[in-house]
C-alpha cells in the first residue's frame, strides 16, 4: 500500500511541474511574435480601419427631380409631392457634420400614382433625372415606403465603379402604412473603388423598379417615398494621407 501511495505522488509532482513548464513556454512564445502569430497591437486593425457614417441621400422634396413611368400599354403613371415626414421620426445626429450629407428639411413625401389597364406583367420605374453619387463604400441602402399592402416587390437599380449595372430586391410592399425598407449591399460581385487608388470609390443609384404581381395590376395603386439614406465606410475619404498626391495633372 505504501509502494502505492509512493507512486502516485511522484506521478502527481511529475504532473505539476510538467504543468508549470508549459505555461512558461507558453507565455515566452506570446511574447515574441513569430511566422503566423498576430502582434498584439495589429489585433482588430482591419475592424477598425472603418468609419461607419449614415448619411440621408434624399428626402424627396423635389418631385421634379424624379421621373415615374410605366410600359405605354400597360397603364398611365404619375408623381407628385405631397405633405408627409416619416423619416423625421430617426433624425441623424450629426448629418449637419457630415460635408457630403444632403441636409434638406424634411416637409414632403414623393407619390407615385399607377392607372392600368389590364392585369399582366407590368414594371414601374422611379428614377431621378440624373444618377446619384453614393460615397465612400456603401453597406446599405434605406427609404421609407408606403406599400399600400400590395404583392408587388421594390428593387433598386445601381451601378458600380466599374459601370456594371446590377439590381437588388428591397423587399415585398405587403404591408400598410409607413415602413424603412433596408438592403444591404453585396461585398462580392460590386465593384465599389479603384485597386490602385484608395481614395477613388462610390457607386451610382439609378433608380428605383416596382416588379408588380400579376394578379393585382388592376385598378389605381399608390405608393409614397421619403428619407432614403446610405450607411457607408468613408475611412479613406476622412483619412487620406496629406501629403498623397492627386492624379489630376
Amino acid at each position: 500500500m505504501k509502494k502505492i501511495l509512493c507512486v502516485l505522488s511522484i506521478f502527481f509532482l511529475v504532473s505539476v511541474f510538467g504543468f508549470a513548464q508549459d505555461q512558461q513556454a507558453d507565455r515566452a512564445d506570446s511574447a515574441v511574435p513569430g511566422p503566423g502569430r498576430p502582434q498584439e497591437q495589429s489585433i482588430g486593425v482591419d475592424t477598425a480601419q472603418q468609419k461607419l457614417k449614415e448619411i440621408s441621400i434624399t428626402k424627396f422634396e423635389d418631385a421634379g427631380f424624379w421621373k415615374a413611368s410605366i410600359s405605354l400599354d400597360e397603364g398611365i403613371t404619375t408623381g407628385r409631392r405631397l405633405e408627409g415626414a416619416p423619416g423625421a421620426k430617426t433624425p441623424i445626429p450629426d448629418e449637419e457634420e457630415i460635408g457630403i450629407a444632403n441636409v434638406e428639411n424634411d416637409t414632403f413625401v414623393l407619390g407615385v400614382k399607377t392607372e392600368f389597364f389590364h392585369r399582366g406583367a407590368a414594371s414601374i420605374a422611379v428614377v431621378p433625372t440624373r444618377p446619384i453619387n453614393l460615397a465612400g463604400v456603401v453597406k446599405t441602402l434605406s427609404v421609407w415606403v408606403v406599400g399600400r399592402n400590395y404583392n408587388h416587390i421594390l428593387k433598386a437599380v445601381f451601378q458600380d465603379f466599374a459601370g456594371k449595372k446590377f439590381e437588388l430586391t428591397i423587399g415585398k410592399l405587403n404591408f400598410s402604412g409607413w415602413k424603412q425598407l433596408i438592403v444591404p449591399i453585396p461585398a462580392e460581385g460590386v465593384t465599389q473603388r479603384d485597386a490602385h487608388y484608395s481614395t477613388l470609390t462610390g457607386i451610382q443609384f439609378l433608380g428605383f423598379r416596382i416588379e408588380c404581381d400579376m394578379m393585382e395590376t388592376y385598378g389605381s395603386y399608390f405608393i409614397y417615398f421619403d428619407d432614403m439614406r446610405i450607411v457607408t465606410d468613408l475611412f479613406t475619404e476622412e483619412d487620406r494621407d496629406s501629403d498623397d498626391m492627386l492624379d489630376t495633372w
